[in-house]
């Protein structure tokens, strides 16, 4: 008779020795944005007023020649992780996605108070007229995530994994701030700018146990405060949906 005591030993040893998984990420994104306000407080100009009811737009730059810029141009996400229950698929990530929130230009409402003076109307937003509002070097999301693995397959020799991952987080955004209102200018500049929400669904495929493409689909809610502009502060809160294709590397621990 054969003795396959063995074989079961090596297979319990190997599977205890797992400690767990390192795994990072980079890859790019694309945003939509619900319809949101912007709320403008200046109290040395006599200014407390709101844009209601704006739309916003990404700018990709992964789609104007990615290879002629440098990588952290475009907007891009990285994902830092460890598996620390391997046996449940449960995992702690440190989430960061580099996205753009543009204020779209056109007729735009404004209703508030303006140089001391009750305003309720509508006016040009653009650049010309001395308007514009760019969190374009980063509306920047910034994540602290619990992550629950799913096997969805696994070939025969293990080489090919596909997983699905669910994810859930929260954490501060880091914003860059640039605008102008009526003409004046802010002075551009980073900053801890409030925080956001956010959960994700991924399709993960693995190779060889060490490299992987995932594919996710986001959702975020993120408050804006104390933004700094001229003279005073703004404030906005907005939804995003986002699509992301990341490519990774992942190191077991034994």
């Amino acid at each position: 008779m054969i003795n396959l005591a063995p074989y079961f030993v090596a297979a319990q040893t190997n599977q205890s020795n797992r400690k767990g998984e390192f795994y990072f990420s980079w890859g790019y994104n694309t945003e939509w944005y619900t319809h949101s306000n912007v709320h403008v407080d200046q109290p040395e100009l006599g200014n407390n007023y709101t844009f209601k009811n704006i739309e916003g737009h990404d700018h990709k730059g992964w789609n104007e020649g990615l290879f002629s810029k440098a990588l952290s141009i475009p907007q891009y996400n990285y994902r830092l992780g460890y598996f620390f229950n391997e046996e449940k698929g449960l995992a702690f990530e440190i989430n960061f996605d580099h996205t753009k929130f543009i204020f779209s230009e056109g007729p735009t409402h404004l209703k508030g108070t303006l140089l001391g003076k009750s305003v309720d109307t509508s006016i040009a937003f653009n650049a010309a007229n001395g308007f514009f509002y760019y969190l374009n070097n980063g509306a920047n999301f910034l994540l602290f995530n619990i992550v629950k693995r799913w096997s969805l397959y696994k070939s025969p020799n293990q080489e090919i994994k596909i997983d699905f991952l669910g994810k859930a987080g929260i954490g501060p955004v880091i914003p860059h701030v640039e605008n102008s209102f009526f003409g004046n200018k802010n002075d551009p500049h980073f900053q801890l700018g409030g925080w956001n929400i956010g959960t994700e669904g991924a399709i993960k495929a693995t190779f060889f146990n060490f490299v992987f493409l995932e594919y996710t689909n986001k959702l975020d809610y993120a408050r804006y405060s104390h933004l700094k502009i001229y003279k005073g502060l703004a404030r906005q809160a907005f939804g995003t949906y986002e699509m992301i294709l990341n490519l990774g590397i992942t190191f077991p621990r034994r």
